[in-house]
């Protein structure tokens, strides 16, 4: 892979965290399981394709950028998301209960 299609990569990321950052502020739950599906894919290629190379430094300046925003974003979709999942896990939880509850008692 070539810098110019390394750094192209970086930035399909960096938009995907901004959509999942998005669905994540409006409570959209599905579109961010999708939206980060199709990230991991993305970071899945760079992971085996970027070649270790050193980029030169403008690129080098730009991919830094890149992933503090990626970084920023992700640390606010968790904060968002760390409620949701508590909720869902409460549930969960109470719903295993109540089946066990629903045995005991039949």
């Amino acid at each position: 892979m070539n810098e110019e299609e390394v750094m192209c990569l970086y930035e399909n990321v960096a938009s995907l965290t901004n959509e999942m950052l998005t669905a994540a502020r409006e409570g959209e739950w599905e579109k961010l399981a999708e939206l980060e599906a199709r990230c991991s894919s993305q970071v899945s290629v760079l992971k085996h394709g970027e070649a270790p190379v050193p980029l030169s430094g403008a690129l080098r300046e730009r991919k830094v950028e890149i992933i503090r925003k990626i970084l920023a974003d992700d640390r606010e979709i968790r904060n968002l998301a760390q409620p949701w999942m508590e909720q869902l896990s409460l549930l969960i939880n109470s719903t295993g209960a109540e089946r066990k509850l629903n045995q005991a008692y039949r």
